[in-house]
């Protein structure tokens, strides 16, 4: 089945394509890796207040596409792997990843929308459809139905990463000059 998918993958994108998604599979498992042994740890990553600094590159969708869009559901696969939930976690998790950043990649122009679209994106699957399963919602929010709560919680936790710090990096890399420069390295930038 893996190699199914894979060969279907390979022949709609190129080798830079595939190359630039394996890159940002990397980079997400890699954050993920440093912020689980931050003195923040695990809870951040895991628990219900999941601030993943990586989800900073869900973002990315706005300037590169599919690439980003795939590398950070591999990612989130592999994160979730060696989580605490299992299989619900590794479906669905990776799910919200995938579906957050297409949608930011289709809302590209309206940036902060986009942003806004991917983080309601990851709470309602994540925070509202599962998390609170496993997890009691955050004190300041113990008076809500665990499903809303959890839900705000994912909500602001992505909202932080992905329209905060992701919005920064996009920001960044958006100049004319870095831009022009990934695309004389023949990267495909979305306009």
């Amino acid at each position: 089945m893996r190699s199914i998918l894979f060969r279907v993958y390979a022949l709609r994108i190129g080798s830079k394509d595939i190359m630039l998604s394996s890159v940002f599979a990397s980079l997400y498992v890699a954050v993920n890796i440093l912020q689980m042994f931050s003195p923040a740890g695990n809870p951040s990553v895991f628990g219900p207040i999941q601030l993943r600094l990586a989800d900073f590159l869900i973002a990315l969708s706005a300037l590169f596409g599919k690439s980003v869009a795939v590398g950070v559901t591999i990612g989130c696969i592999i994160v979730n792997a060696f989580g605490p939930i299992g299989a619900i976690d590794i479906v669905f998790g990776s799910l919200a990843n995938f579906l957050a950043a297409y949608a930011i990649m289709l809302l590209r122009k309206h940036r902060l929308a986009a942003y806004t679209v991917g983080s309601l994106i990851i709470a309602a699957i994540v925070g509202g459809g599962y998390l609170w399963l496993f997890f009691d919602p955050p004190s300041m929010l113990m008076f809500m139905p665990a499903p809303l709560a959890m839900f705000i919680s994912i909500f602001l936790s992505s909202l932080i990463a992905i329209a905060g710090f992701g919005y920064a990096v996009v920001k960044i890399l958006s100049k004319p000059s870095i831009i022009n420069s990934l695309r004389a390295h023949g990267l495909k930038v979305l306009d």
